[in-house]
């Protein structure tokens, strides 16, 4: 199979494009950099079926001619990381909605499948834990900036699943939450690599608010094999898919697991959302997924526990020991 993934340099997509490689199909990648990196898949650039380009999604020809050569599409571009959301709201919006028409107009043209990456960010200020793809999204106010990154994921949505229904258009959408593993960056808020990095070079690990939010960290090799899964699947075409973990962990307990597995010294300190992020910022207290439609389809289960996630990113910085000291943004 010839499979193309836009945002393939990305830390999700660069896996991605590592297993179908491995598989033994041939993969296209189409990436601008602006936060992916080349170090990403600079071990896949000699594979003879391995294949790079290195511009916009928003570039059109560009997206047309690659999506002729393939048989289907991940679309994981999108503008990522709180941090960005916050600082960049019109990069943002116009990254993840123009981009996304952009895939899904060239894709209709030769009826390609495509799977859209969307985010557990959609689900918004549910308080309907666990999250089922089948409830309510509630976003919070239009003068708040970080809820427009959900909302223009969740326009995504919309329109992958209009072109599905309008337009025949074969369309899978998944809703990620909270992946990591080697290759991340906390350049734009990630919080695991963020904490580990604090650790490892002994700085504080910062805390937003009092630590008392939770979420569920899946290993990105687990999220991989759920995308592969929900491609190969036809029952997966015209549905929204959670894939996560169902472990759930507060940031206080993140932080303190981080610094026992690393063996650091650093002291634990909070900070307000207000300083990081500035005033009126909001965020979830709780983020669970309902996985129970992803096992029914493919028999998905996690396989990775925190700690094993943990130890896998803490070995990945200590290989790489130059990023373990560089300054960070704080984490989300």
């Amino acid at each position: 199979m010839r499979v193309l993934i836009t945002g393939g340099a990305g830390f999700i997509g660069s896996h991605l494009a590592d297993a179908y490689v491995e598989r033994g199909d041939e993969v296209f990648i189409l990436d601008d950099l602006s936060t992916g990196s080349i170090d990403n898949i600079r071990h896949l650039r000699a594979h003879p079926r391995f294949h790079y380009t290195i511009e916009s999604v928003h570039h059109a020809p560009t997206v047309a001619e690659l999506v002729d050569q393939c048989d289907v599409v991940f679309h994981l571009a999108a503008a990522v990381g709180v941090k960005l959301i916050v600082e960049s709201p019109v990069r943002t919006i116009e990254t993840n909605v123009h981009g996304t028409e952009v895939v899904l107009a060239q894709a209709n043209k030769k009826k390609k499948k495509v799977l859209i990456a969307s985010t557990s960010e959609v689900y918004g200020l549910s308080e309907d834990v666990p999250f089922r793809e089948d409830g309510n999204l509630v976003l919070g106010a239009t003068t708040k900036g970080r809820w427009s990154y959900a909302c223009s994921k969740a326009i995504d949505e919309f329109l992958a699943l209009a072109y599905w229904k309008e337009r025949k258009l074969p369309t899978v959408l998944v809703r990620l939450f909270n992946t990591v593993g080697p290759r991340q960056t906390g350049q734009y808020g990630m919080v695991v690599p963020t904490f580990v990095k604090q650790a490892l070079s002994g700085r504080p690990l910062t805390i937003h608010g009092d630590g008392s939010q939770s979420r569920c960290f899946t290993d990105v090799g687990d999220v991989v094999s759920a995308l592969i899964g929900l491609m190969d699947h036809p029952g997966a075409v015209g549905e929204v898919f959670n894939v996560g973990s169902s472990e759930e962990v507060t940031i206080q307990r993140l932080a303190e697991r981080v610094r026992s597995l690393t063996g650091s010294a650093s002291e634990i300190v909070h900070i307000p959302y207000e300083k990081a992020y500035g005033e009126g910022f909001e965020d979830m207290p709780r983020r669970v997924p309902c996985l129970d439609k992803i096992h029914a389809l493919i028999g998905y289960r996690p396989r990775k526990s925190l700690d094993q996630i943990l130890a896998g990113v803490i070995d990945f910085f200590r290989d790489a020991p130059t990023c373990s000291t560089r300054s960070e943004p704080l984490p989300e």
